[in-house]
């Protein structure tokens, strides 16, 4: 397979950032984001109809203004004054902002499941009006779905590449919405969610179900074979969330609002086939004294001042009997014995439910730099007794100053070791792979850190003798000192031919 980067092979999507960032101006980065997603949600949601419409006229029955026969097909019902036309219409005129405000609020009249959804501050005196009628040119001219699939999922992609990039210039605060696409494909990968419920109590902008629904449909899966539950705290991102989804036609039960997945449970009965996560890493004050008694705390009580196994256990109590589960976590949880976690840590490996461990490169957040790793826990271990650890900090490529990206290449070789580790394939690597016993964990007090287990990698026989190599490179060396020398010496000479003296 050729080597191919997490960064898709963009070219609409940048040209659509790059306008849509003139409109940054006075406005904070977290309404900038709104105003834009919210243009982008629009202009599908437009488009979407105007196709279905299309037709109904083609059809001659009347139906057109018919919203029923919109639903029906789940079709968002759009109403004449929010049409992208008209939007289009009033692009430079002084009220534009208004006109787009009213268009929101007229679809969510419209569609009760958008109600409270979406952004209506697109009049505000601070938003520059002649630019934002700029970039509802550039939507006009350069977005139209059309009936070819690969336009219907543009304003998708464009959506997903508009939070990557909001997610760079938010830095810290990008982990209340954003996991970078190459650490969820991961995650993805290995859980293989085909069919069933897939579950996010952290679920933010939405990108596990994006992606759970992409695994899908690349190989050849049907997509009604997936429902989708999500809760999520920020109300903002909630919002988000429900448009990433309604771009991508995903049915989804967030709950009716967002809420803390800790606090209220949004669905304590229900029993996940898959389970992925991004929770806050290390959070404390989670709320534990309120939570004493709680059904979720089978392997003891999470401590109060983190909440990483809070998150672990809570996910735990709602994966069905053969569900998996792959959440992303701070290495702390690997080892830590503070507040009791070592001791829940134990009991969920002797419950057998930890399939594998990843450690992750670093850099490959935006919005920590602290180290991460992957859990992945099943109810239907193919090896029961066993599981296996992988050291990928050697993976990846940096993709600018700041930040890594997993290639696909990658997440292809670390979904194919746990493929083999699962078929009862899979020979150790060292440096990269090793599948240990519960015998063996217990050795070494219950602490998964993947470098106990895989060790250091081979060094590569260059074939040299090592006595030659020795005098070789001591030979090397006094030569690199001997220039070092002279080097000084002529800088000393130069500095004192123009009358400065250098003491060393």
């Amino acid at each position: 397979m050729a080597k191919k980067k997490n960064t898709a092979d963009i070219g609409f999507e940048d040209k659509i950032w790059k306008a849509a960032d003139v409109l940054r101006g006075s406005i904070d980065a977290a309404e900038y984001k709104n105003v834009v997603l919210g243009l982008i949600f629009l202009k599908y949601i437009s488009d979407n109809f105007e196709e279905k419409h299309r037709q109904l006229v083609a059809e001659g029955d009347g139906f057109e203004e018919d919203k029923d026969a919109y639903t029906a097909e789940n079709v968002f019902f759009v109403p004449a004054e929010a049409r992208w036309e008209v939007i289009a219409e009033n692009a430079h005129k002084p009220e534009i902002g208004s006109v787009i405000d009213r268009a929101m609020a007229a679809i969510e009249r419209e569609n009760t499941s958008l109600k409270g959804v979406l952004p209506k501050n697109f009049a505000r005196p601070e938003l520059d009006k002649r630019r934002l009628g700029d970039v509802v040119d550039i939507f006009t001219n350069n977005i139209s779905l059309g009936k070819d699939e690969e336009n219907k999922d543009l304003l998708g992609r464009t959506y997903e590449y508009c939070l990557a990039k909001f997610a760079q210039l938010e830095g810290k605060n990008a982990g209340e919405f954003y996991t970078p696409a190459c650490v969820v494909r991961t995650l993805v990968s290995v859980i293989e969610p085909f069919k069933g419920r897939v579950y996010d109590p952290t679920c933010g902008s939405g990108g596990m179900f994006v992606q759970s629904a992409d695994f899908v449909k690349h190989h050849q899966g049907l997509i009604n074979n997936i429902s989708i539950y999500g809760q999520e705290i920020n109300a903002n991102t909630w919002k988000m969330c429900k448009m990433n989804l309604a771009i991508r036609n995903l049915e989804a039960n967030l709950g009716e609002s967002n809420a803390d997945t800790l606090m209220h449970d949004n669905f304590p009965t229900t029993k996940m086939d898959f389970g992925l996560s991004n929770p806050p890493f290390n959070m404390s004050d989670w709320g534990q004294d309120k939570l004493q008694d709680d059904p979720r705390w089978r392997y003891g009580i999470p401590p109060a001042g983190n909440a990483n196994f809070a998150f672990m256990e809570h996910l735990i109590y709602h994966m069905s009997p053969r569900g998996r589960v792959g959440m992303v976590l701070a290495n702390g949880s690997l080892s830590s014995q503070t507040g009791g976690e070592g001791e829940i840590r134990k009991n969920i490996l002797e419950d057998d439910l930890v399939e594998g461990i990843v450690a992750l490169p670093s850099q490959l957040f935006y919005s920590t730099q602290i180290p991460v790793c992957l859990w992945f826990l099943s109810r239907r271990k193919e090896q029961p007794g066993k599981m296996l650890f992988v050291d990928a900090r050697n993976m990846g490529e940096m993709v600018s100053r700041r930040n890594r990206e997993l290639s696909e290449d990658d997440i292809n070789r670390i979904a194919g070791l746990f493929n083999d580790y699962r078929r009862g394939a899979l020979k150790d690597e060292k440096g990269l792979c090793a599948v240990k016993s519960l015998a063996d964990i217990r050795e070494q007090d219950y602490i998964l850190t993947p470098g106990r287990y895989v060790g250091i990698a081979e060094q590569e026989d260059d074939g040299e003798p090592f006595e030659e190599k020795m005098n070789r490179l001591t030979t090397e060396l006094s030569g690199l000192f001997t220039e070092s020398h002279r080097l000084e010496k002529e800088i000393q000479e130069q500095l004192a031919s123009i009358g400065f003296k250098l003491n060393f």
